[in-house]
């Protein structure tokens, strides 16, 4: 009997512990994170076919032009005996000018330039996918102080419960807590929606659901950094990966006036062939079997040069990529001054709170507490306390999201990455 009962007890125990594993998250950290995200992610994974395309570009304006083969046969009348006549030749044509110089070259820069913009648009990818890892840290904090302040609301209730049935307080006092309580779980059931809402949105970086089980770790105090603002311009300017694609533009609008301006000189026709008359018997001219060799060449009547549409346009573009290299320029360096006051703003709203605002308004609740218990205060002041606590912490994990979104925010605009926590 003995055994039996000690059979159930471990098989109980084994099915607790194994309930419980089964119901904690599996941790993702924020490198292996941004790992998955650059394997996963579908719209990363779309952008990579346009290297992939335009270096196949490259190959096709490498080729040179098709040969064209022509046979014909004529009928110099059968009824009358003149006899056949078959032919074969076979026509090239010779580009002059350098067009396929041209082609390669312009097909080169297009694809030099589709690899930047590859790595610009992995560099907003990495960076809204950290923004959305920060998101779902904060939900996590938020729902963390959501839940203390029930469970210290709730242990209040229950005590104030005891004392009410003792006749210290009243019986509005001990309702007062427990309706706070209660008030307080509808806004853990509401923090949880958020953090659920927040890890779900992690998964359309990583082009899957998998983070419905997964959960996000990390220090918002690493987001700590001193910068030069004249260094992050500078900086930016040299390899900000939207302004070097914009430089590149330029060199495609270049290579296009090059290869407009070949395409404007003439090219030549080259053909060779072969014919064979066949003997014809009849009386009035009658011809033995003869071989006949030919060999042409032809030359285009360009009046179309007479009009050079195509090569002003390509000026135009050429033109118009060198004022967009430069608006992205005059943008850029604002964007790193506004990301960089931003970062300023927020490093000075952390120190306020670092200098003692949320160690005051602990220490101010857990007297105002031990007060009540004494009966020297009323549920009102614990309840005031109490939510002026939790609206500091809220606050306090709120600038600690910002000041890592605007350190995120800036290194995205000053072109450097070196968020590791």
């Amino acid at each position: 009997m003995k055994t039996k009962v000690h059979i159930i007890i471990l098989s109980v125990i084994l099915f607790s512990i194994t309930e419980m594993k089964a119901q904690e998250k599996e941790l993702l950290p924020f490198e292996e994170y941004l790992n998955l995200v650059g394997n996963k992610n579908l719209g990363y994974a779309s952008q990579k076919y346009n290297v992939s395309m335009a270096e196949a570009a490259i190959q096709t304006a490498n080729m040179f032009p098709d040969p064209q083969m022509e046979m014909e046969t004529t009928n110099n009348g059968v009824h009358q005996n003149m006899g056949y006549v078959y032919g074969a030749s076979v026509g090239w044509t010779l580009e002059l000018g350098g067009k396929r110089k041209a082609r390669v070259n312009l097909a080169r820069n297009q694809s030099e330039l589709s690899k930047i913009q590859l790595q610009d648009f992995f560099r907003n990818l990495r960076a809204d996918a950290s923004l959305g890892y920060i998101e779902a840290l904060k939900s996590k904090a938020l729902l963390e102080v959501q839940q203390n302040s029930y469970n210290s609301m709730q242990q209040l209730a229950k005590s104030d419960s005891l004392r009410y049935r003792l006749g210290t307080i009243s019986s509005v006092a001990s309702k007062q807590s427990k309706l706070e309580a209660a008030s307080l779980l509808n806004e853990v059931y509401q923090a949880e929606s958020a953090e659920q809402q927040a890890l779900t949105s992690l998964s359309v970086f990583l082009g899957d659901s998998s983070m419905t089980d997964r959960d996000v770790a990390g220090d918002f105090n690493a987001f700590n950094r001193d910068f030069n603002r004249d260094d992050l311009i500078l900086q930016a300017l040299n390899e900000r990966a939207d302004l070097l694609a914009a430089r590149q533009n330029t060199e495609v609008a270049k290579s296009q006036i090059n290869l407009e301006k070949a395409n404007r000189v003439i090219d030549l026709g080259i053909s060779a062939g072969a014919e064979r008359h066949t003997e014809a018997t009849n009386e009035i001219a009658p011809s033995p079997t003869v071989n006949a060799v030919k060999m042409g060449i032809s030359i285009p009547l360009k009046f179309s040069n007479r009009r050079n549409a195509g090569l002003k346009i390509a000026e135009m573009a050429h033109s118009q990529a060198e004022v967009e290299y430069k608006q992205i320029e005059q943008v850029i360096r604002a964007e790193v001054m506004q990301a960089y006051q931003q970062y300023t703003a927020t490093q000075k709203q952390l120190r306020q709170f670092h200098n003692g605002m949320l160690s005051e308004a602990q220490t101010i609740l857990e007297g105002i507490i031990y007060s009540y218990k004494r009966g020297e205060s009323s549920i009102l002041e614990v309840l005031n306390a109490q939510r002026t606590y939790n609206n500091i912490r809220k606050e306090y994990y709120q600038a600690l999201a910002d000041n890592a979104a605007a350190l995120i925010e800036l290194e995205r605009k000053a072109g450097i990455w070196d968020i590791h926590f």
